[in-house]
C-alpha cells in the first residue's frame, strides 16, 4: 500500500496516509507536474489510463506524480519524467501551486524541460500521448466536453502566463517555438 505524506496548507508534514484515503478524504499531499516539449514547440499530453482512480481516460500533463515520504520536489519530478516516459532531460522549475480542488489538494510543482528523445509512455500509467501544438490544445480547451484534468487546465493557463513573460535564453524552455 503506498503511503503518501500528509500535509497543511503551509505545505508542513503532519501525518502518513495511503494514497487512497488522502484522495477519499480530500486531504493535502505534495505532487509533481512535468511539461514537456519538443524542439518544434509541441507539448507532449498523456491520456491517463482507464485504470486510474482519478480522471481515467483524460488528457493530462506530460508527467505527474506524487511525492513520496522523505523525497524532494525535483527528485521526485526526475523519478516521475523516467517512469511514467522513459525520459532524462535537464528540468526547469516554473512555479509552485497551493492545494485547490483543481489539483486535488495537492501542494504542486510545476517542471518543464525539452525532450531530447522520443517519449516512451508507460502502459501502465498511460493509454496513449503525443505532441500537440498549442493552439490544438488551446482548442481542446475551450470544448467544455474534452476530457481533460482540471489540474492541466490550471497549470496551462499559468504556463502561458510564465510564456509571454520569459526573456532570454529561459524562453526555449517557457515557449521552444520562440527560439530564433
Amino acid at each position: 500500500m503506498e503511503k503518501l505524506e500528509v500535509v497543511n496548507q503551509k505545505n508542513l508534514v503532519i501525518g502518513q496516509a495511503s494514497r487512497c484515503q488522502i484522495h477519499r478524504l480530500g486531504l493535502m499531499h505534495r505532487a509533481v507536474q512535468i511539461f514537456v516539449f519538443d524542439d518544434q514547440g509541441r507539448l507532449y499530453l498523456q491520456r491517463r489510463s482507464a485504470r486510474k482512480d482519478q480522471y481515467p481516460g483524460h488528457w493530462d500533463s506530460s508527467a505527474a506524480g506524487h511525492v513520496d515520504p522523505g523525497e524532494s520536489y525535483e527528485a521526485c519530478a526526475r523519478r516521475e519524467l523516467r517512469e511514467e516516459l522513459g525520459l532524462s532531460a535537464p528540468l526547469c522549475r516554473l512555479a509552485r501551486i497551493g492545494p485547490s480542488a483543481q489539483t486535488g489538494w495537492e501542494h504542486v510543482e510545476f517542471y518543464a524541460c525539452r525532450a531530447e528523445t522520443e517519449p516512451h509512455p508507460n502502459a501502465e500509467e498511460i493509454d496513449t500521448g503525443g505532441f500537440f501544438s498549442i493552439a490544438e490544445i488551446e482548442g481542446w480547451l475551450r470544448n467544455p466536453g474534452f476530457k481533460i484534468t482540471p489540474a492541466f487546465r490550471r497549470l496551462f493557463v499559468l504556463w502561458q502566463d510564465l510564456a509571454s513573460q520569459a526573456q532570454g535564453p529561459e524562453s526555449a524552455i517557457w515557449n521552444p517555438a520562440l527560439e530564433s
